[in-house]
This record gives C-alpha cells, structure tokens and sequence, in this order.
C-alpha cells in the first residue's frame, strides 16, 4: 500500500534559493512543452508522447538554456508528465484545455523520484535528505516503515516549505465489527448518525470571519507589492492556514471515529456545487467541508476493509417516516426540525429520521448488490 507522510522542512537560504529555481525551471518547462505541443498540432496536425516531450526537454532545451541543468532532472520529468497527463484528460475526458503555469500562481510544487538512495529520513536527526538539497532540517512528528518511492516538495501562501514522502508501506487494517450507520450531513449539526449521535460544526471560517476581515481592510490600504503589502498577505495566508487546519483535524477525528466504529457507513450523496448556489447557504455549505469528509470516509475505508456506500442524491430521506413509509412533503421546509408523522403518530427529529432513512435505503441497496 502506498501511503505519504507530509512533514514542515525548515532550508537554509542556499537550499531556499534552489528550491524556488526548481519551481521556476518545472513552470518553465511546463509552458514550453505545452506552446510546443499546441503548435505542432495546429501546423502539421502531429502529436507528442510524453517521452518524445522529454526527449526534446533533454535534447533542445537543456541545450539552448543551460540553467535547467542546475536543477534536479526528475522533478522537470515529472512537470512534463503531469503536462501530459492534462492534455490526455483534455482529449478523452473533455475537461479544459491545459493552462499555462503563472509566476503568481499560489501554489507551487515539483514531485521528484527515489533513485539510488537520493531520498532518505534521519528520524534521530529530524533530517530528510532529498535531491539537490542534501539533508535538510525537518519536523518529524511521525515515523514509518517501507521502501519511499518519491517526495513532492511545496510551498504554501504563507512562506512555509512541506515535504510529503510517498512510502509503500503495510497497513494493519482494523478489526471487524458487526456494527453499521447511517449518516445526515447538516449544516447546524455537522453530522448526525442514525443513532442518534451528533457532531457539531464548529464553524472554522466563522469563528476567525472578524479577524480576517480586519486584517483584509489593511491589506487594501498598503501599495501592492511593497514590502509591508507582503507582510500582510502573509499574516492573512497563516489565518486562512489555520482555518484550513482546524478544519482538517476536526474531519479527520470524525472520519477516524465513523470507521473504527462501524463496519459499514452509509451517506448521502450530496451535489455540493449545485448547493453553494444558494447565496443564502453558501458561505455555511463550504465552511462545512462535505466533500472532504467523505473524501477521507472513503480511503479510510478502503484501507480497514470497510463498506462505504453513497445513496442517491433524490432519495427523500428528511420527508420519509422511519417508521411507517409516510412522505411528508411539509418538511421540505428547512425551518421544520421535528414533526408528528399524520399516519403512525411517531415524532421525528428531522435529522436524526433522515440518517435512519439513509441507513435503511444503504442496507437495500448492500442486499441487492
């Protein structure tokens, strides 16, 4: 099983500096073997693999720029492959036409491969050597076991270097149970389970919303590109950071908990994007973070040998009686939080109805298969 272990490196200005010009050699590249490739298809209507694309990288580019030497080959390889990979996605998957890489765009990364023990980590010296750099000052706060197969190193908005180690390494998948859930995605309650457990949302963006704001207003009040303009922006990406990592942390301690708990979890399958179209919910439905807990749900199932199943998105599972099958249409109203059911006289608290209703239509749907 292939696993990554993400870890804060701490480079010297040397190794800084040769970070940052392998970034600008991997978007060099990118955007020239893109231009390349367009041209060549629209003049003689020929194509390009990706080896032929490193071959003339190799062959004509290093040539004509000997600066692209300077830097690590497999991290311009990988910028060529992912190049590729987009064009080839454009074509057979008809999303959009490759971008060319901006100088300004935020995120900035290059992914380099394990060859000859080039990628090591001192665990002792909380050290990762990596190609071009040498060893480097990290913070190893998890240690592993397994062969590495490559390394991507970034840079967030806020200045901060990471190192992600992808390792093929065994995983010890949980103990089964005979336990099963069904889960209701909310917004005042971020989750609630069929047995009537409920987890609250805490709202990260809201909670630091002011902050933000406040250190926004100033942002707008400084000469863009000026040295104190900088320092703005950085405190407000290190407040954005720690929304994000609040976030994260509280989902993964959701996620962990529905799949050491549970044998098999049962969702909703939710169109988040067609959702954030209500202006009046927007804000709340993208603070809650649904798509990246059932993102998290579902490799962690894969992992411990869990069922994880997604009902359909028009199942009517808050109108449905638990109980009888009654379909109350009055609850499509957001603000009905319990109702009598007209038919057997059972009172229902409206999420806690749905996730049984969800769970219900999940074991249908695991008999049938």
């Amino acid at each position: 099983m292939l696993k990554a272990y993400k870890y804060r490196i701490y480079p010297n200005k040397q190794q800084e500096e040769q970070i940052q010009k392998t970034f600008g050699c991997c978007r060099f590249v990118y955007n020239q073997m893109l231009a390349y490739r367009k041209e060549l298809y629209e003049t003689k209507k020929e194509s390009m693999s990706k080896i032929d694309c490193n071959n003339y990288v190799n062959q004509v580019l290093k040539k004509e720029y000997e600066w692209l030497k300077e830097v690590d080959k497999f991290a311009l390889t990988n910028a060529i492959y992912n190049m590729d990979s987009a064009y080839q996605r454009f074509f057979k998957e008809h999303t959009g036409y490759p971008k060319f890489k901006s100088k300004r765009n935020k995120k900035k990364l290059y992914s380099t491969n394990f060859t000859n023990g080039n990628i090591e980590v001192s665990f002792e010296s909380n050290k990762i050597k990596l190609p071009k750099l040498k060893w480097v000052k990290a913070k190893i706060h998890r240690e592993f076991t397994g062969k590495i197969k490559s390394a991507t190193i970034s840079q967030i908005s806020s200045g901060k270097y990471f190192v992600s180690i992808l390792v093929e390494t065994e995983h010890i998948p949980m103990k089964e149970n005979n336990n099963s859930v069904g889960i209701d995605l909310g917004i005042k309650d971020l989750l609630i389970t069929s047995d009537g457990e409920k987890f609250d949302n805490i709202r990260a963006t809201k909670k630091y919303e002011y902050k933000l704001a406040k250190e926004q207003r100033k942002l707008f009040h400084k000469a863009k590109g000026s040295k104190n303009w900088n320092k703005q922006r950085i405190k407000i990406a290190r407040i954005h950071e720690k929304i994000h990592n609040t976030r994260i942390d509280n989902l993964h301690k959701i996620s962990h908990k529905l799949i050491s708990e549970n044998q098999v979890v049962i969702s909703e399958d939710l169109a988040v994007s067609n959702m954030v179209k209500n202006h009046n919910l927007a804000k709340a439905i993208s603070d809650c973070g649904w798509y990246e807990l059932t993102r998290q749900i579902t490799y962690k199932a894969e992992w411990n040998g869990r069922t994880y199943i997604k009902i359909g998105r028009y199942v009517p599972s808050s109108q449905t009686c638990n109980v009888c099958g009654f379909v109350n249409k009055d609850t499509k109203d957001l603000s009905v939080r319990e109702w009598i059911c007209p038919q057997c006289g059972t009172v229902h608290d409206r999420d806690i109805n749905a996730a049984i209703n969800i769970l219900n239509e999940g074991m249908r749907m695991l008999e049938v298969s």
